[in-house]
């Protein structure tokens, strides 16, 4: 049993049995987590986990399908929802700066049988997640080598006969790697995923530049429609607002390392919170250019910011932006494999 959980005999009540608020504090000195995190690898973490690989594509879909040129207003509407929900997270992890996450939380207000049950939500929320990002990986690398068929073999995807199973041994070489980095210590992974964000920002940010200097000097022929700003109404705007939330998604994982910030009281509300305006900053600027560069319908779905340069005769483009998509999705790699929710379920017995 572990100290600072009131116990008894197994049963209903060992269900309903709840944490102590300050049950983190009375654990071994061996059993901490070394707390190296400050504010800046917090924001890199929380950037990185954030800007994924799907704003890349998100982009053309929404607004073809939901927001026209109003996806600006929807990414702010969802940026507006998800800071609610983080600022949320964050007095929580303030209270009860633990690995758990949700789970931890949970075990304090609800009791144990619920905690277990979300534990194991998330360790397969963030396994399947983790698999889905890996394997974008293959795709996206392929185009630096002039097209997926053109990637080693060593590298390429593979359909194993009869089974219809298909190897994918780039993203299990990117996985290898990424749980390699995370075990060699939180500080060193940190650092490596700042830097990965950091190229990713930079990607980011040549878009948003590149194409405003295209678009003040061809026009931006995005906004010069005759259905207007609004072209799916308000009610468009609030479907694509709901779609784009999804991009939000990551600045949870940041609550998970609560136990490894030097002051999370102070560290983790800030740290949430500036990058989340981060992300919600790089977003709506890089809506803003790409809509503008090309009418809301003429976006392609699968390659909407590629498209979009190559249709100003930038093609060159492909490779800076799909730079940016794979450190994106190692970015978020990380940020999926890096939670410590399984450390607390072991640690809880």
């Amino acid at each position: 049993m572990q100290k600072g959980v009131p116990g008894g005999k197994w049963g209903f009540g060992n269900l309903i049995r709840r944490k102590q608020v300050d049950s983190v504090h009375l654990r071994r000195e061996d059993h901490q987590l070394a707390k190296k995190l400050s504010v800046l690898d917090l924001v890199a973490i929380g950037v990185g986990s954030t800007i994924g690989a799907g704003v890349y594509i998100l982009v053309g879909t929404v607004a073809r399908e939901h927001t026209g040129p109003a996806l600006t207003i929807a990414f702010l509407i969802g940026g507006i929802a998800a800071a609610l929900s983080a600022f949320c997270y964050a007095e929580l992890a303030c209270r009860c700066p633990s690995a758990g996450s949700a789970y931890h939380y949970s075990y304090i207000c609800v009791g144990e049988g619920v905690a277990w049950l979300i534990g194991w939500a998330l360790i397969l929320e963030y396994t399947i997640g983790a698999s889905a990002v890996a394997r974008g990986i293959s795709p996206n690398l392929a185009l630096f080598f002039g097209g997926e068929g053109k990637l080693p073999a060593f590298l390429a995807r593979h359909t194993i006969s009869g089974l219809g199973i298909v190897v994918d041994p780039c993203a299990a070489l990117l996985v290898l790697v990424v749980t390699g980095l995370l075990c060699i210590g939180i500080k060193e992974s940190s650092v490596a995923q700042t830097i990965v964000t950091t190229i990713n920002v930079c990607a980011m940010t040549f878009i948003i530049i590149a194409g405003g200097y295209i678009g003040f000097k061809n026009g931006w022929i995005g906004y010069e429609l005759h259905n207007g700003y609004f072209p799916y109404g308000i009610n468009g705007v609030f479907a694509g607002s709901a779609t784009v939330f999804f991009s939000y998604i990551g600045f949870d994982i940041l609550t998970s390392t609560a136990e490894e910030v030097k002051n999370p009281q102070r560290d983790l509300p800030l740290g949430i919170g500036i990058a989340l305006s981060i992300c919600c900053i790089l977003y709506m600027l890089v809506s803003i250019v790409i809509v503008g560069l090309v009418p809301y319908y003429a976006l392609d779905p699968d390659t909407p910011i590629s498209s979009a340069f190559a249709s100003h005769g930038f093609e060159w483009a492909v490779y800076i932006i799909t730079l940016g998509a794979v450190t994106a999705l190692c970015a978020t790699l990380m940020g999926s494999i890096l939670p410590q929710v399984s450390t607390n379920l072991d640690g809880d017995g």
